[in-house]
């Protein structure tokens, strides 16, 4: 699941090219991600993995890192 959003973000968000993109990494700090890209990734996240984040769930602490996303989705998946 991390490989699948990690290559969705490096090909399809991404502001610059990415080689690597760490578990750790903070995706909005750093500015692989912006405020249009955290859109588009939060759509392909309900689309590929069937879920549904609603907006008080939009928040950093969610996706901050490739772990935070992960440890979100987990959790959503065990609500649903």
């Amino acid at each position: 699941m991390i490989a699948k959003i990690a290559n969705y973000i490096k090909q399809e968000i991404a502001n610059e090219p990415l080689d690597n993109l760490g578990e750790q990494e903070d995706l909005l700090g750093s500015g692989i991600i912006d405020s249009m890209g955290m859109i588009r990734l939060i759509s392909y996240l309900e689309q590929e993995f069937q879920v549904t984040i609603p907006a008080e769930d939009m928040v950093v602490e969610n996706f901050m890192t490739l772990a935070h996303i992960l440890e979100f989705l987990s959790k959503k998946k065990g609500e649903q």
